[in-house]
Formats: structure tokens, C-alpha cells, sequence
């Protein structure tokens, strides 16, 4: 019996969803200013569309409390020489912004500034269905990957999220990439690449982010092979507890569903179990962050 046929291309073929750090508050203490760093994504947007024909690039743009599409090569509108598709972008970024920054406002209710964190679980979860339609469209399709363009820090309260998304690439096996361009490293990226087998890299000099992107990101999953392809020192393993949302170094474990606590519970939040035990001593100090 003949097996099914690939719906694949070639292997050389890619399908990149670029996640976009669109964070205010974020890029206004940044070393590279915000316009600067996109004179180094285009540029590097383009070279993969002109690695192959056939590949095809989407932008999502990340901000601190919604998420959007903002270019997508495979759209007929999208085509055009390379300083139309700047614009474009460009243009597209700025509407997103403004947008972005009405809904936390909103949000918030008085005004006040919103979280400091970008909204990684949501653009992560555009990504994955995005791929999951291209999947689904019958035709064939490349081999997809995620490229997340991340500075803001972590939001421990995303971390459910963040992790649900985590293990749904994993099943798909679409590979997860992470560039950080902020200050500190990512302790849901550093998971996201070792889980996925993605490639996780946090540039130590920003003037040249091109070479490292084009470096470290542009080949295909086939080539990537035959490659030396940067890895991570160590990878953050720490949770997020469910109870404040604050990451923990040590912390209790419900036996039933697996939730993380900070602090002992008689009864787990999450799916209602009762725990008869008697309250253990206080061998586990608060954790402060």
C-alpha cells in the first residue's frame, strides 16, 4: 500500500512567523531604539524571501495588552518592491501601537500605566493557529518555525499560557526561536527553544542584530543539520505559581492536576481537591520577587 503523499515542500522551503516585541515602556529605556532595531528585522524579512521563492513570511506584533498581524507575504496585497513592503510595515506598526496603547488604557479603567510585560502567550497562540490553518488549507505547505523578537521581561502571569502553547508547538513540532534583545534573559523563551528544539540567542552587541539574525535564524530546519548553531548555557527551569503568579524556586504540587502553590492549601484552586493531610512545617521560605 502506497503511503499518503507529503503535503510538504521541499526541505528547504520555510514558513516563518515572526513575533514582534511591540512594547512601549520597553523600548523607551532600550540601548537600541525602536526604529533602529527595525532597520535591522526588514532587512532580514526580506533576505529569508529571497533565500527561496517559495518561502513565506508573517509578522505579529506583540504588544503589552493585545496582539495583531502586520505583514504577511503570502497575501497578493503584500507584493511589491522592497521599500513599499518597508512602508507598509512600518505604517501597519504605528496603527498597532496607537491601538495598543487605547486597550490598556481601557483596561486598566483609571489610566494608569499597564504591565510591563508584552503579551507573549497571546502572539504565541496566533502563531500556532496560523499554522495550524495553513495545516488545514489542503495545499502544500513549508516547514513552519516561530522567531520570537523578545526585550520586555517575562510575565509570570502568562506563564499557564505561555506553557500550554509551549507544548502544543511541541506536539506539531514546530520549532520555537528566540532572539532577546532587552537586558535580561527569558526564562519562558530558554524553555520554549529547549522544548521545541529551537535555537535560543541573546545578542551581546545590538549594532550588529543583522549578522546575528541572518547568522543564527535565516536557514532552513534541513540545513540546520549541518550547522553549529548557537546553544544556551543553561535553561531556567522555574515555575510560576498559580496561587500569585510570582516565580518560585521551591513550591508545593497538587497530586491531582499538578498546580503550583507558594504556600500550603487545604483545598487546590485549579480542580477543587481537598487535601486531608495535616499542614506541613514551614520549610519552604516565602519567595520574595
Amino acid at each position: 500500500m502506497a503511503s499518503a503523499p507529503s503535503k510538504l515542500y521541499q526541505d528547504d522551503v520555510s514558513l516563518v512567523v515572526a513575533l514582534l516585541d511591540t512594547n512601549p515602556f520597553f523600548w523607551a529605556a532600550a540601548s537600541l531604539p525602536f526604529s533602529e532595531f527595525l532597520h535591522h528585522v526588514i532587512p532580514f524579512i526580506n533576505s529569508l524571501l529571497l533565500l527561496n521563492q517559495l518561502n513565506r513570511v508573517v509578522l505579529i506584533a506583540t504588544g503589552t495588552s493585545s496582539c495583531g498581524y502586520i505583514f504577511d507575504s503570502g497575501d497578493g496585497n503584500a507584493s511589491g518592491n522592497s521599500n513599499a513592503v518597508c512602508s507598509g510595515i512600518i505604517k501597519k506598526l504605528e496603527d498597532f501601537v496607537g491601538k495598543d496603547s487605547k486597550i490598556g488604557k481601557g483596561s486598566n479603567g483609571d489610566g494608569t500605566r499597564p504591565a510591563i510585560s508584552s503579551l507573549l502567550s497571546g502572539s504565541l497562540s496566533l502563531a500556532l493557529c496560523y499554522i495550524q490553518r495553513i495545516f488545514r488549507s489542503g495545499t502544500r505547505h513549508p516547514q513552519p518555525r516561530i522567531l520570537c523578537l523578545q526585550g520586555s521581561p517575562d510575565g509570570p502571569e502568562q506563564y499557564v499560557a505561555v506553557m500550554n502553547s509551549i507544548f502544543s508547538a511541541q506536539r506539531l513540532m514546530i520549532p520555537i526561536d528566540s532572539c532577546i534583545v532587552g537586558a535580561q534573559h527569558s526564562a519562558f523563551l530558554q524553555q520554549a527553544s529547549y522544548i521545541t528544539g529551537g535555537v535560543y540567542l541573546k545578542p551581546q552587541q545590538l549594532d550588529g542584530l543583522f549578522q546575528f539574525l541572518a547568522a543564527a535564524f535565516a536557514t532552513d530546519l534541513h540545513s540546520r543539520n549541518f550547522l553549529r548553531l548557537p546553544k544556551p548555557a543553561g535553561v531556567d527551569f522555574r515555575a510560576s505559581c498559580f496561587c500569585h503568579k510570582k516565580t518560585i524556586d521551591m513550591g508545593y504540587v497538587c497530586s491531582v492536576c499538578l498546580s503550583i502553590f507558594c504556600k500550603y492549601h487545604k483545598k487546590c484552586s485549579t480542580c477543587g481537591s481537598e487535601f486531608n493531610q495535616v499542614a506541613p512545617d514551614s520549610t519552604i521560605p516565602d519567595q520574595k520577587h
